[in-house]
This record gives structure tokens, sequence and C-alpha cells, in this order.
């Protein structure tokens, strides 16, 4: 048997979103590597091997907290992959599934369950990107480390009936940011932490992004010179390696994946997305 070049074996390891998608292809893939798998998402996770499943809503905090009584007091690896698209979700519920969900469960929870040299990996988006040229924007809420806290500035920057699509946008970029900072902060504690920024990819949430890019091909378009969507598995493999033995001295990194999607609009071949305010 050759060498566990990837250090899973027995390691703890909670994935969100974990019933379909990437979150889904991050399970299978860690469950093969011997790591003891912590499912948590709203639907049945079922894939084969792992240790247990947990129900969570990530837009509820009280169910947040009732799921971490459910796993083990320390962990190796935390993998933030649950996200929404905006299309069939409110505002609020978007952008607590896609950013305070994570902020909330790293300030609260990995800070002090994390074991010495774990990693923690969210799965953020390419739409984020430009989170350092709204930073502005992002101060907004990046200082609030506390849930309700985050509800009422929420309540008082947005409008009730404001586009919901535009809380992925928004929620992207403070993802982006989050980690970014949350990198420095829990270097000190010897668990790294990193960004994966997927460009289209296929899962189950395809059609509705679709929608908000206006048509399947314009999805195809954002793929850099693929000419397909990314597979789940093609988002997976990445967030696995990111957290594994193999990503030893990677940290504070935001990894793209969109086969050269993001280098062509740096050559100027594509209008880079800079700008355009969230909300």
């Amino acid at each position: 048997m050759g060498k566990d070049y990837f250090g899973y074996g027995d390691k703890v390891c909670v994935v969100t979103g974990a019933s379909s998608g990437m979150g889904q292809s991050a399970a299978n893939i860690l469950v093969e590597l011997g790591a003891k798998v912590y499912a948590m998402d709203m639907k049945e996770c079922r894939v084969p091997g792992i240790e247990k499943f947990v129900k969570v809503n990530l837009a509820d905090k009280d169910s947040i907290d009732a799921a971490f009584l459910q796993i083990p007091e320390e962990i190796d690896n935390f993998f933030g992959v649950a996200g929404l698209s905006g299309v069939k979700t409110d505002y609020m519920t978007t952008f607590n599934v896609n950013y305070t969900a994570n902020m909330y469960i790293g300030e609260y929870y990995l800070k002090d369950r994390m074991r010495a040299g774990g990693a923690i990996t969210f799965v953020s988006s390419m739409s984020g990107i430009a989170w350092k040229e709204n930073r502005d924007e992002c101060d907004y809420v990046l200082g609030i480390k506390d849930w309700d806290g985050i509800q009422k500035r929420m309540g008082e920057l947005i409008g009730k009936d404001f586009p919901t699509t535009h809380a992925y946008l928004y929620s992207k970029r403070l993802a982006n940011a989050y980690a970014c900072e949350a990198s420095i902060k829990f270097a000190k504690q010897g668990v790294r932490v990193n960004a994966v920024l997927p460009g289209s990819t296929d899962t189950g949430m395809k059609d509705e992004f679709a929608t908000m890019a206006g048509s399947l091909d314009n999805m195809i378009k954002d793929a850099g010179l693929a000419g397909r969507l990314a597979e789940s598995d093609e988002i997976g493999y990445p967030l696995v390696f990111l957290g594994s033995r193999m990503a030893s001295f990677i940290s504070g990194a935001e990894l793209i994946i969109d086969y050269c999607d993001n280098a062509m609009k740096k050559l100027g071949m594509k209008p880079e997305l800079c700008g355009g305010n969230a909300f």
C-alpha cells in the first residue's frame, strides 16, 4: 500500500451541503480517503460510509447550535460548501446560508474545536472575487461577529422588496473577505483557512444560475475555455486537496476554478468583474 499523502485517515471532517453537488463530491472523496465524515444538510445525505448525518438549517442560528451538539468536540477539517443562489429563496435566507452561517460557525465553534494542523475550506464563488475593490461595502458587515448583529445591520441596509439575487453577490464577496481575514486569525492556532472560487458548475442549482446568467449558454461562456460547465467532482477534488496534508503550507489562498476565465479577464480578453454595488 502506498503512502497516505493526503493524511485524512480517521480525521474528523465536517462538510456542509453534503447531500448534493460539490459537497456530496467532497464527502464521497473524504470517505474513500478514510476520514470520519459528519455530513450536514437540510436533506438526508446518502453518501455511503459517512460517520453521521446531521440535519441543519444554516439560515437559522438555533439549528446550527443544535447541529454542533451532535458532532465531536474536536474537528480536523471543516468544509463550508452549502450555498443558495437566491432565485428560490428570500434575501436573508440566501445571505445567511452563504455568509452568516460560515462566519458564525468559524467564530463560535471552529475557533475552539479545530485541532492544530487542521484546515478550514470555504466554497465561495467567482461572483465574489471583487471583494477588495468593494471593500467599503464589505466593511458594513465584515466587522460584526455575532448573528443578531448581522441581522440588524442587514435590516438597515436592504429594503423589504430588495432583489434576492443581490444577496448572492454580496454574501459571496463577504465570504471571500472573511476567509482572508480568518486565515490570519486561525494561523495563530496552526489552522489553515482557504477559499475555493468556482466558476460555472453543473450542480442541482444549475437552472437557477442559468436564470441569473440569462441562459445556460451564458453560464458556459463564463466557464473559460472549457466549452462546458465544471462537474461537481472538479470542484470536490480541489476542495479535498486544500484541506489535506498535501496543502500544508497553503493558507489565505483564493483558489480560482474556472478554466482560464479569470485569466482571460486579466489579459483584457473579457471584461473583468470589478464593480457593481451589491445593494
